[in-house]
């Protein structure tokens, strides 16, 4: 019989592929079918409504999976969240309605927000349902719920563009209808599955209680959103929608690269919250964990970059591969501190060190802005993924001067897996020019080299049977 974590990484990564696949389809359709200033302007709308809903949450969601992992009753935190979501999404899109008086009616971003903004009020009204699937472990209804709205939209913006009927206004409505309906069927598979009542309640104390709790999470979410989209804001509201258009393309295939970090990170913080809850992390082996987890970015790293121009310009006619070699690349160096930093956070997560989250996110925010403020002026795209990249780089470096265990060699990992990609992909680019041939050829010197370095070890076999048993 298959162990309950596979199952669980299963139904997560089968619902990261199909999100992650029509995630792409969404993002080719717009990307081919709009012209760079109208693509530019989407992308802005929904990096404003990104931003806002996640600092909406007050970090609650995190603290929910905490807890509900933890063993706290089920239905109180979540009629808690409820109303919480219910009060912050209905207060702030009321404000928006207002916000016509003050906008010109031929605003095209004010608009988009307005618009796609009804449709992201109703994600946001399903989180609690998945935040509560997500700490009691019920990761295959959890899957149906996340798969809705990216399954609806990329399939009507294909069937419009090939009637050729793709615009601004059927792409609004697309976006809507999806996440309209994702807010249903979670509903309807929370009420069926995971037989929770759904009752949003008001309650004075508990709900205090839960917003205190959450404060050191507030200033997290408050400079994580930020730091997700800032250097967007920034590159819209005072570059060009052009250039928000070519970065958030580029920027938008560097996420969907961190499928495996998504499958693995929403299943690590309940079994960690369990294991430093019991004690039973002394005998457990995070080295090996983190050592797997880079290799795969690098991995992931290597193939992004060793078949980006000529894949992104023969499926963009020309518009958004060459024009992103740099911006790619620099970007792709992220992947590894990417996946570095959740380790970390899910470990200080997991043993409620809030302050010290809050303190690196503090000190990681305050690097990208100086860094897009200097930077982007003058490098532009590649200046926003440089600061995004050195943001990254503080917040490992502030995580492992913070971690007691013996995790800090993983930075010496983190570095031999990235320059065993590097050099693997610039070797095999110089032997070949073909762009296949060149690939396969990297991914060969790249297992070689991480064999010769010692970060794939014989040895690995019963530590990895042992995790999959976990």
């Amino acid at each position: 019989m298959k162990k309950k974590l596979v199952i669980d990484l299963s139904a997560n990564t089968l619902q990261l592929v199909i999100n992650q696949l029509f995630g792409v389809v969404i993002f080719y359709v717009l990307s081919v079918n709009l012209d760079k200033n109208s693509f530019g302007q989407v992308n802005l709308a929904l990096a404003v409504l990104l931003s806002v809903f996640n600092i909406l949450s007050f970090g609650i969601d995190q603290v929910i999976i905490k807890k509900v992992a933890h063993g706290d009753d089920a239905q109180t935190v979540l009629s808690l969240y409820a109303f919480h979501v219910l009060f912050t999404g209905g207060l702030f899109y009321g404000i928006l309605l207002l916000g016509r008086a003050f906008f010109i009616h031929d605003n095209e971003v004010y608009r988009l927000i307005l618009l796609l903004g009804l449709g992201k009020l109703m994600i946001f009204f399903s989180t609690p349902l998945k935040q509560v699937s997500s700490g009691m472990e019920q990761f295959k209804s959890l899957a149906c719920m996340l798969v809705v709205s990216n399954v609806t939209r990329g399939t009507g913006l294909l069937v419009l563009a090939l009637l050729h009927q793709v615009s601004i206004g059927t792409i609004i409505w697309a976006f809507i209808g999806g996440d309209v309906l994702e807010l249903a069927v979670s509903f309807y598979l929370f009420k069926r599955y995971v037989r929770v009542p759904v009752l949003p309640a008001w309650r004075k104390l508990p709900y205090v209680a839960l917003l205190r709790q959450s404060i050191p999470q507030v200033g997290v979410v408050l400079i994580t959103s930020a730091l997700a989209r800032f250097d967007w804001l920034f590159i819209g509201f005072m570059v060009s929608a052009v250039s928000l258009a070519e970065y958030s393309f580029a920027y938008k295939i560097f996420e969907i690269s961190t499928l495996p970090l998504l499958a693995i990170a929403p299943l690590i913080l309940p079994r960690f919250t369990k294991l430093f809850k019991t004690g039973h992390h002394r005998q457990f082996d995070f080295k090996l964990i983190i050592r797997i987890e880079l290799v795969i970015a690098a991995f992931t790293a290597l193939i992004l970059n060793m078949c980006w121009n000529p894949v992104v310009d023969k499926l963009t006619h020309g518009r958004y591969g060459a024009v992103n070699i740099t911006t790619i690349f620099i970007l792709s160096l992220c992947l590894p501190f990417m996946y570095l930093n959740n380790f970390l956070w899910t470990i200080f997560f997991a043993q409620n060190r809030l302050k010290m989250i809050f303190q690196s996110f503090l000190v990681t925010f305050a690097v990208n802005v100086v860094g897009d403020l200097v930077l982007i002026p003058f490098y532009k795209n590649e200046g926003a993924a440089l600061a995004f990249l050195l943001a990254c780089l503080v917040q490992a470096v502030f995580y492992l001067a913070n971690h007691k265990s013996g995790l800090k060699g993983s930075f010496y990992t983190l570095v031999i897996c990235t320059s065993c990609a590097f050099f693997s992909g610039l070797t095999a680019k110089s032997l070949f020019q073909n762009t296949w041939l060149a690939t396969t050829t990297a991914v060969a010197f790249y297992g070689l080299s991480l064999l010769i370095t010692m970060q794939l070890k014989r040895g690995d076999k019963p530590g990895i049977t042992r995790l999959l048993n976990w």
